[in-house]
This record gives structure tokens, sequence and C-alpha cells, in this order.
């Protein structure tokens, strides 16, 4: 019997040792993590990005490279400057249908505001319910991409205004053709003489017009902003770690840097499906050169909670999917990578930027947690009247 309570006695402090021991090892490990997370706090919220800890890049990165942060105050083109009345007569041209074919799908027709300036679409519908063949790319902070479309086909807001109003699949017009509709309207004329001195209408004062508009499509304040300026309690510890995980182990800085949250730069993430029947050889068709294959634009991030679906075919529904997509580094499908197009062969190389990164699910919720914070309260958006 005495055997028996001695070493139940045993076990009994050996248990009671255990549990001591790990509560220890619990409570240190919860203080570390504690520290460490305040002193990411006062690091990130200090006003000071140089006090921020380094981030993570591959060598490559480097040279377009430049810190996240906020918007810069907008440039406009000296042959297209702001005005005021300029910005209004291309708002009132951005909602008219009467620049397309059919009377019937303005710019606003794929880019409403109270869808994160998209239409939340995997494709949009163009001239006689056509889909699209991309996504709509929303038109938020568009006046800091250097390039526009998903091929960086046009080299200026001014260039890319009207190459929606004479593509068949979306408003199916000719710019020639719509000036002439505009310059019959007689409620334009003095919309035209207050924004360019003149009631004379022109594709180019058109293109002008749209290009000054859309350059004042902003993002707001967002909770990412206030953080950096100094307000330390308006992130959470998940939102805190995501922004941590951001710059670091999840390498997003690689490609979405500077205050717009992308490098401007062309990268293939494996996403082309050459020799299927998705295929879209991407910056290729615009450059002709095959290393452009199943490259696209590297958009901002900014708002980026509001202009679902992502990817340039639309095919990601989720923050988490499209996270996930580059925690696993996307293990490109072999029979998916090459294709013949035009009589050139052409390969999809992935960048080396997208590879596996193995993140845990609490980083995944993380890293979502910290892209809610760049986007800021939405703007009411009243349309213009229409000009008769």
């Amino acid at each position: 019997m005495k055997n028996v309570l001695s070493w139940i006695l045993i076990v009994f402090l050996t248990v009671s040792l255990l549990n001591n021991c790990f509560s220890n090892s619990v409570r240190k490990e919860t203080k570390e993590r504690t520290s460490f997370l305040a002193r990411l706090r006062e690091l990130y919220s200090s006003g000071d990005s140089s006090k921020w800890p380094k981030p993570v890049l591959d060598p490559e990165a480097r040279p377009y490279f430049s810190e996240i942060g906020h918007l810069p105050d907008i440039q406009f083109p000296k042959d297209n400057p702001y005005s005021e009345d300029k910005a209004l007569l291309g708002k009132t041209l951005f909602y008219d249908p009467r620049l397309s074919k059919s009377d019937q799908i303005a710019c606003a027709s794929c880019h409403d505001p109270e869808l994160g300036w998209c239409d939340n679409r995997t494709f949009s519908f163009g001239h006689n319910r056509q889909l699209g063949t991309r996504n709509a790319m929303s038109i938020l902070n568009v006046a800091y991409a250097r390039t526009l479309f998903w091929d960086g086909r046009a080299a200026s807001l001014e260039e890319q205004s009207e190459m929606p109003i004479r593509d068949e699949r979306e408003m199916n017009g000719h710019i020639d053709l719509a000036a002439g509709k505009i310059a019959k309207i007689k409620g334009y004329e003095l919309l035209f003489e207050r924004a360019f001195g003149d009631k004379t209408v022109s594709k180019d004062r058109i293109a002008k017009a749209i290009a000054a508009f859309e350059r004042t499509v902003r993002s707001g304040t967002s909770r990412f902003d206030q953080f950096i300026d100094g307000n330390a309690a308006v992130f959470s510890d998940d939102e805190l770690m995501g922004l941590h995980l951001f710059r670091t182990k999840a390498q997003c800085m690689n490609c979405h840097s500077s205050g717009y949250f992308s490098n401007n730069q062309f990268e293939n993430v494996g996403t082309s499906l050459l020799g299927s029947k998705e295929e879209d050889p991407g910056r290729y068709l615009v450059t002709k050169n095959p290393a452009d294959a199943g490259k696209f634009r590297v958009p901002g991030l900014r708002e980026v909670t509001r202009t679902s679906p992502w990817m340039h075919n639309g095919s990601m529904k989720t923050l988490t999917e499209v996270i996930r997509f580059y925690s696993r580094g996307n293990p490109e499908h072999s029979q998916k990578r090459t294709t013949v197009h035009e009589g050139i062969t052409l390969t999809s190389e992935k960048s080396g930027f997208v590879r596996l990164l193995d993140l845990t699910d609490e980083e995944i919720a993380q890293l979502e947690a910290f892209l809610h914070t760049l986007s800021s309260k939405p703007e009411t958006v009243i349309p213009p009247a229409l000009p008769q």
C-alpha cells in the first residue's frame, strides 16, 4: 500500500512540475510576443519609415522599389493641366453613353464608383452584351499608373480614354464619330467653353477631359495612413502582424511597393494558361517580345478589398484565395505553359518572385487583415446631369 501511495505522490508531483513548467513557458512566450508586437507597433507608427524593419527584397526588385506609405500629390501633364471645369466636363463625358455606338454604354458602365470604380464582374458586358476578355481594372488611383490596361498598351490616360470607345467588344464606336455626336449636343457647348476656352469639340479634347477627371479618382485616408502617421491604436495585433509579414516573410514588397502599392512593372505569376482555351499572352501582344509572354501589369493594392474578383481573368473571388495562391508559389501546370501564337512559339516563364512561401493559416489571415486597412471610406459620387 505504501508503494502505491508513493507512486501516486511521485506522479502527482511530476504532473504538477510539468504543468508549472508549461505554464511558465506559455507565460514567457506570451510576454515575448507582447513585447515584439509592442516594439513593431512603436516602429511602424513612429511617423518615420526609416525606423521600420528592413523589407525582404530580391535583388531584382531593388531597382523598382520605393517604400510603402502615403499616396503622393497627383501630377498632371503639362499639356493637360488640371482645372475644375475640365474635370467636370470629363466626369460628364465619363457618364455619357452617347459616346458608344448603341448610346447605351458609358465608361461608368464598367467603372462604377459604388463598386470600387470597377464592376465586380469576372468579365464586363459590352456592345450587344458581348463579354470582354479581361477583368475590368478599377480606375481608383489610376493617376499613379505609368501605363494602362493589364498589358500596358496605353502610355497615358489621354491615350487610354479613347480605346474603350472604339473597342468592338466594349463601346464599339469611333472616336471621330463620337466627337461628332457630342458636338451636336447643345448642352455641351458651355462645358467645352469653360474647360478649353471655346466651344470646339474634338477627340483630343474629349480624351483630355476624361483623363483629367480620371486622375482625380483617388483614395481617401485609410487606416494604414492613419497608423503610419502615429495613430498606433487604429491597428489590431493581427493587422500589425499582417503589415510586418507583407514587408518581410510574405515578400509582397518585391512587386507591391510605393504609396500606390505597385512597382508599376509587368510580372508573370503563371496565370496566362498558354495552350488552353483561356490562354492570354499578356504583355507579349503589345511588345511582341517572347520574354513578355504571360506578363501582366502589377496592380496597386489600395482599395483592393473593393475591387474583386482579382487577376487579369477575374479567376479569384476571395482575398484568402489570392494569398494562398502566392503562398503556394503557384505550381504552374506544365501543359499550360506553351503555345504557338501567330506562328511564334511562346513559353510562360514564371517570375522568380513567385515561389513557395509556406505561410500558416494564421499568417494568411493576418495578411488579409492588413489588406483591409488599405481601403478608405467610399466617397459618394453623384452622377452628373447629362447635357441635352
